[in-house]
């Protein structure tokens, strides 16, 4: 970040320049003020919280080097993963074993992984074998429904560091779900954060948005040059419009 705000300030684009990461301007999309934690699981997933008085807490969110787990590609891997071992016997059965190649019109796991090694099939589109996972687990498939819980339990323990960061769990918080494996509210997945939250921060108010991190990001921008009020009224109504 401290690289590309030097860039942009070089560009002279602006008395001045401020870089965050856009899972700051979900969290910022989804509240009247700059206060709360919010969790994206898009392609990856990571977390992020801010109180009013500037205070952050964040996370580096690189992948599994920086320990954490899931997103829609992690969960495409971790779907082929238990799906490989059981075709071949090191794993216990499941049906993510057929329908994981299925979804690409072949009819066993070795198919599928001769064809994303090979790359008859393009390894970009195992992006496609997440919302596979998700109707698989619908349908009660055991291995699948764990991989979707184990993801909920990722979501909750970055929110609830990022809550007790802030000195938030003792008060009502909102926690914004982002992204597009949370945004498109799985039953499972959501209900399971829902119930791990409840337990675990009693007084985080859960929500999903839906708003585009770009309304975020402008909205941070009027908190910066202190804007007068309605400002942000007015950015919302742009950007739903």
């Amino acid at each position: 970040e401290e690289q590309l705000a030097a860039a942009l300030h070089a560009r002279a684009w602006g008395t001045g320049v401020e870089v965050r990461n856009d899972t700051f301007a979900v969290l910022r999309a989804g509240v009247a003020e700059p206060l709360g934690v919010a969790v994206v699981c898009g392609a990856g997933v990571n977390c992020v919280g801010m109180r009013p008085d500037g205070r952050t807490a964040r996370f580096p969110a690189i992948g599994r080097i920086s320990g954490d787990w899931g997103g829609g590609w992690g969960l495409a891997e971790e779907a082929l993963w238990h799906a490989a071992r059981a075709e071949d016997g090191r794993g216990g059965p499941t049906e993510l074993a057929r329908t994981l190649p299925a979804h690409f019109g072949l009819d066993s796991m070795y198919a599928l992984i001769e064809a994303l090694h090979l790359r008859s099939v393009e390894p970009g589109r195992r992006h496609e074998l997440t919302p596979v996972l998700f109707a698989t687990a619908a349908d009660g498939d055991p291995v699948a429904r764990s991989i979707v819980d184990r993801q909920a339990d990722e979501v909750v323990a970055m929110a609830v560091v990022a809550l007790t960061r802030l000195d938030l769990l003792a008060e009502p918080a909102p926690v914004l779900l982002g992204g597009s494996v949370l945004a498109a509210r799985h039953p499972q997945l959501d209900g399971r954060i829902r119930e791990l939250l409840a337990a675990r921060a009693p007084k985080a108010v859960p929500r999903v948005v839906t708003a585009r991190p770009v309304l975020g990001a402008v909205l941070l921008g009027l908190d910066h040059v202190g804007a007068p009020p309605g400002a942000g009224e007015r950015a919302r109504a742009h950007f739903a419009a």
